[in-house]
């Protein structure tokens, strides 16, 4: 059976992150777990110190070393269980029957990328504890995650509320046209009004992909709004969505081209960066 995966560590976004996933795992029917992966970069084994260090003291301070090494290891895993059972308990407490807890020792990108058979949705926090407190950046790993994964993405700000209405952000693309399939056959925003955005000149073309995405989500039951609107992508997105009320975003992810990775990548990136609400990326 697969899970909804929420990354939980010590960075501020870990409560949004965990409501997050609550909320998205009743909604699909899916069991949730609760994953920390203490980072091996973050607690790296002591150098050679063998050509600084002479014979008589070497041993004695390698031996300090390794058992201090050992002690912070230690207390990282304890960290890390005590912040899982908080976790654990906010759940429990919004209504998660039997969350499950994971603990890893390891890269985050390469424990996510084994579990992604597991995995139906992965729940990220913007920013992780390691990435200081610029509102707007990204934290160091994301980005390698989302490239990494061939699966959804919830990415989530500081803070989370249960979405009313949802936006995609549909270019015509194969990406966002699978997009709209997968939320006509999804559970997640059943109920949920959805606009469908195109940024771009209104050709008939254009006009015509819109108005067939939208009669596919209808035909499922939605309420599907569509609108088309000029400008650069992230601006206009941003200024329907502020119009509009919209809770939490969908987009498509990284591409895989060259040109296309370029493109979609910059505006992927921009849209983390500046999205005040959580952003579902789909691959």
């Amino acid at each position: 059976m697969t899970h909804v995966m929420a990354c939980i560590d010590g960075s501020p976004q870990a409560a949004a992150v965990g409501d997050c996933a609550v909320w998205a795992s009743q909604r699909l029917g899916a069991p949730l777990t609760l994953l920390h992966v203490l980072d091996r970069q973050q607690y790296p084994v002591s150098g050679d110190l063998s050509g600084i260090i002479g014979l008589g003291s070497r041993e004695f301070l390698l031996h300090e070393l390794a058992t201090l090494d050992e002690k912070r290891a230690k207390l990282a895993l304890e960290e890390g269980r005590l912040l899982l059972d908080a976790a654990r308990q906010r759940a429990i407490a919004a209504g998660s029957a039997q969350p499950e807890c994971r603990q890893r020792h390891g890269d985050l990108v390469e424990t996510l990328y084994e579990l992604q058979d597991e995995t139906r949705l992965l729940v990220i926090g913007r920013q992780g504890e390691d990435s200081g407190d610029a509102i707007r950046h990204i934290g160091s790993q994301l980005e390698n995650v989302i490239r990494a994964l061939h699966r959804p993405i919830l990415v989530t700000p500081g803070s989370f509320e249960v979405p009313r209405s949802v936006m995609l952000a549909f270019d015509g693309s194969a990406t966002s046209h699978k997009g709209v399939e997968m939320l006509a056959a999804s559970p997640l925003f059943s109920g949920l009004p959805i606009h469908l955005v195109m940024v771009g000149a209104e050709t008939d073309d254009a006009r015509a992909q819109l108005e067939a995405a939208r009669d596919r989500l209808s035909a499922s039951g939605f309420e599907a709004h569509v609108a088309m609107r000029n400008g650069e992508v992230e601006p206009a997105l941003h200024a329907y969505q502020a119009e509009h009320g919209i809770d939490l975003l969908v987009m498509g992810a990284y591409g895989h081209s060259r040109i296309r990775q370029f493109f979609v990548g910059s505006t992927t990136t921009g849209m983390i960066r500046t999205t005040n609400t959580p952003l579902l990326l789909l691959r």
